[in-house]
């Protein structure tokens, strides 16, 4: 069957978007223990702001080095462009790491990678892309669209598994089109030379991620007042030493400083007749 010239195009680039999209639950879990364990008494919603914290800072540096390029020499156009592209994906990774590390701190464990994948991409698409996820909600579940229910659980854990393809399905399409339509501006922004591509770079990606952290909010609402238990960090066993286990004791039945008992001397033999 011959795919229509559209379809040729879009499906290496929504494959590539489900390759950068997808991070492994224990790699979002061990990233949360990790910021706990350098904050040991953060609550919940101190953790999401430190996350959110995190993750502008490394989207917006990472825009800002790609667009600082465009002014080094020896550094053309078609280089600062492949650069753009790399950084393009680290910003997808970024954002997937974010969007379930948040939703870890909710207590909502996304093991589908399919769910976890049309989460970040509805974060992404801010506004339009919560609302399409309602209407799309309300539809499988033959209403109207969903109210009063924070969208990133009808994602996540409450919308049907059988109508999960659907909705993924709406939502890549829409967010591969309008993703591919800003980050081609934004990557011709940071290639132009000059300094002013940092501007663009860094600015751009600070505002697609505050799009996602707002997004974030959204979704699930205030964070909860306790954490999961999987989100323990874990505690390495301490092995205590006491004073008396360091002391090279004696043998049992001698004394370090009892003398060795001299050697009987052997008795000479009578000379033979």
């Amino acid at each position: 069957m011959t795919l229509p010239v559209g379809a040729r195009q879009t499906a290496p680039v929504e494959a590539g978007i489900d390759r950068l999209l997808s991070v492994q639950r224990p790699l979002v879990i061990a990233h949360v223990r990790g910021i706990r364990q350098r904050h040991p008494g953060a609550t919940p919603a101190e953790i999401v702001t430190i996350l959110e914290r995190h993750y502008l800072a490394a989207v917006t540096t990472g825009g800002a080095a790609v667009g600082a390029s465009a002014v080094i020499p020896g550094v053309g156009f078609g280089i600062s462009l492949a650069l753009s592209g790399v950084e393009t994906a680290g910003f997808l990774e970024t954002s997937a790491l974010f969007a379930q590390s948040v939703t870890e701190v909710h207590g909502i464990a996304v093991e589908d990678p399919e769910r976890a994948r049309t989460l970040v991409m509805t974060m992404m698409l801010g506004t339009a892309g919560s609302d399409l996820v309602k209407q799309l909600a309300g539809q499988a579940a033959g209403v109207g669209p969903s109210r009063g229910r924070f969208w990133g659980e009808l994602v996540t854990k409450s919308l049907p598994q059988a109508a999960m393809g659907q909705v993924g399905d709406r939502v890549k399409r829409v967010f591969v089109k309008r993703f591919a339509a800003t980050q081609g501006a934004s990557i011709i922004g940071r290639a132009i030379p000059f300094g002013i591509g940092a501007v663009i770079g860094g600015t751009g990606n600070h505002m697609l991620g505050r799009k996602v952290v707002t997004s974030a909010r959204d979704a699930f609402g205030p964070p909860p007042e306790s954490f999961p238990l999987v989100l323990e960090p874990k505690v390495r066993p301490v092995r205590v030493q006491t004073a008396r286990s360091r002391i090279a004791l004696p043998r049992f039945g001698k004394t370090a400083s009892e003398p060795k008992a001299p050697r009987a001397r052997k008795t000479p033999r009578p000379p033979k007749p």
